[in-house]
């Protein structure tokens, strides 16, 4: 019988400077040279990826453009084209698949999964991952290296992916913590930015051996909120298993008034219960990888449609994506809709992506304080100006019914 403290239950991949690596797949003269993806051809632009030739001569992502030709004469500076970059990572999203089940795209450039019965075992899982290595490199490219994290919960899974790069494989038992954290920097922790090491380091905790050390209490008033319990339990090698496993989904759906049985009205309800599941979303603190709409019909069959997201809280994102898979909706006469937001991630464990827009992230949070303060439609988006004052909280469904309902 095998040792529950040497398990490991998730795998987490890495792709190492994913988009130079790309850059540097479609095009062989770029191999083994220092390569920075600009958004744009300026001085004053920032690098948003270096490959790790360029590492070398101290360019990381961020470095202003100017800095970057001082410090490396010979980098090669390419404007970064996003549809080969999210071209790539659907391929490597399917290669990881054919080796095993992806449970979450947590960026374009990271994903994680959860391994089950005999996977769990360190020897079979390590083999796994050298398998996905060498999938990716055979189906994907030789370019495209990634580092690989084995733990025993999701979170502690991403931290042994950062430990070993370019193209590492790292194991985190139960057995090993906390001290096998002990050597990397509060930094290191996802979910500690900037201004939570700077709290963390005023209440006289400057390492994560120090922070190991704490009570679950002693934590919980470090952070000052319940994260900092949820860390205390991530960081033994828990699971958040009541905020990570019981909730599915956050949903809304809607019977429609007679004079809205249209396609026409029936999807300005629809944007109107994306609105509310989306406030819904970050007041309860998650970020959704997927959604999926449905509608009834009077003496028809019913219809839904869903899709992948990156991780987001962004209600401009699922407008979109609503308004995307709305395209395919049959004809016939309209008698109820609704939406879902899956694939939920606690925020302690979101990974930010190169491709969230920062100031729509402000600008959501921002609507959501003025609608407490004023009123819940005092300020809405466009997208939902005919249907703001629509589908009211009374009617609403908590969860989508079944088809037999």
């Amino acid at each position: 019988m095998t040792d529950a403290s040497a398990l490991v239950r998730w795998l987490y991949l890495d792709m190492n400077s994913f988009f130079a690596s790309v850059e540097q797949e479609l095009n062989p003269a770029l191999r083994g040279k220092p390569v920075a993806v600009v958004p744009l051809e300026a001085d004053t632009t920032c690098c948003i990826a270096v490959s790790y030739e360029g590492k070398a001569f101290g360019v990381k992502t961020g470095t202003l453009v100017r800095d970057a030709k001082r410090l490396c004469t010979q980098m090669k500076f390419i404007t970064g084209n996003h549809g080969d970059y999210v071209r790539f990572h659907h391929k490597i999203v399917d290669t990881v698949e054919s080796c095993t089940p992806v449970e979450a795209v947590c960026s374009i450039d990271e994903m994680a999964c959860r391994m089950t019965g005999s996977q769990q075992n360190v020897e079979k899982a390590q083999a796994l991952a050298r398998k996905i290595k060498t999938a990716i490199r055979d189906r994907v490219g030789a370019s495209l290296k990634c580092s690989i994290g084995l733990g025993p919960n999701r979170y502690l899974a991403k931290i042994a992916a950062d430990m070993k790069k370019p193209d590492g494989l790292t194991v985190l038992r139960p057995c090993d913590l906390p001290a096998a954290l002990h050597a990397i920097a509060l930094r290191d922790l996802p979910g500690v930015g900037a201004k939570t090491e700077q709290h963390l380091k005023q209440k006289g905790i400057f390492t994560v051996e120090r922070l190991c050390r704490l009570s679950e209490r002693e934590m919980h008033c470090a952070w000052g909120s319940i994260c900092g319990s949820e860390m205390w339990h991530l960081l033994r090698g828990e699971e958040l298993e009541q905020k990570y496993t019981e909730q599915k989904s956050i949903s809304h759906s809607h019977i429609l008034p007679p004079d809205l049985r249209t396609k026409a009205g029936a999807i300005r309800i629809l944007k109107k219960l994306t609105d509310k599941a989306a406030l819904r979303l970050r007041q309860e603190g998650f970020y959704a990888s997927g959604l999926y709409i449905f509608a009834r019909f009077l003496g028809k069959d019913g219809w839904r449609a869903s899709c992948n997201l990156m991780e987001t809280q962004d209600t401009l994102a699922f407008l979109n994506a609503v308004n995307k898979l709305w395209e395919s909706v049959p004809g016939g006469q309209f008698f109820g809709v609704g939406v879902a937001l899956t694939g939920l991630v606690p925020e302690s464990l979101h990974t930010p992506s190169l491709f969230e827009n920062q100031n729509r992230a402000k600008l959501a949070k921002t609507l959501d304080q003025l609608n407490a303060k004023f009123g819940k439609h005092a300020v809405h988006y466009g997208a939902i100006h005919e249907s703001a004052s629509l589908a009211p909280l009374r009617i609403a469904f908590t969860r989508i019914p079944n088809e037999q309902e």
